[in-house]
């Protein structure tokens, strides 16, 4: 596959969504796949687009941590747009991403104890957050190439999404990662196998 045919993005599987998903705040798969199929229309767009003028795609172009980030806030900002009892939060870096609609002045508020938090990522396990907590977590895992790709040898791909888990995670779902004593990297917490398969178990959406 060469660069311009993995700038278009891998399409939903229409029958990839399971229904029988218990979702919070009145979310359903529909809102889901919604917000996923638009994403894949702005990547999609933005890649032919960088394509015309010689550049790398998306993927290919930001580290991949600040794409996985693009990823989930992208799905933060649209969710909220089809499902209307939800809303963004919308205090500054605050937790979690989204929140019961009107129940909070200004839909925003530093540190909620209810509402959905949103992650992507190329992992399919092990996901980090800053501090173990009590928290609704739904997590949309993707392949897609990465920077380091053209230089590893590894062919152009087109942005993919595998799955998408989610379920209420508890304290005890956690684990401080730690780091070495030479380590600057900000200390994070990362979700336990007994968190990964509250969420596996209640998977929302896989690609095959």
């Amino acid at each position: 596959m060469d660069e311009f045919q993995a700038c278009t993005p891998v399409p939903l599987n229409p029958l990839g969504f399971n229904k029988k998903s218990v979702l919070p705040y009145g979310l359903t798969t529909v809102h889901v796949h919604k917000a996923m199929a638009e994403f894949l229309d702005f990547l999609g767009f933005i890649n032919v687009q960088l394509n015309r003028y010689g550049l790398a795609r998306l993927e290919s172009l930001l580290m991949p941590a600040n794409f996985s980030g693009v990823v989930g806030e992208f799905i933060s900002a649209t969710i909220p747009k089809f499902c209307r009892t939800l809303a963004r939060n919308a205090y500054h870096n605050g937790h979690p991403d989204l929140l019961p609609a009107g129940r909070y002045p200004g839909n925003a508020c530093q540190h909620a104890p209810e509402g959905i938090e949103i992650k992507a990522s190329r992992y399919t396990s092990g996901w980090q957050g800053h501090n173990p907590e009590n928290v609704w977590l739904m997590v949309f895992v993707f392949d897609a190439n990465n920077p380091r790709d053209a230089s590893l040898g590894n062919a152009p791909r087109p942005f993919r999404f595998l799955k998408v888990i989610g379920a209420q995670l508890s304290k005890g779902d956690w684990a401080f990662s730690g780091r070495s004593e030479t380590s600057r990297r900000t200390i994070t917490a990362r979700v336990k196998k007994s968190g990964c398969q509250k969420m596996e178990t209640n998977w929302i959406y896989r690609s095959e």
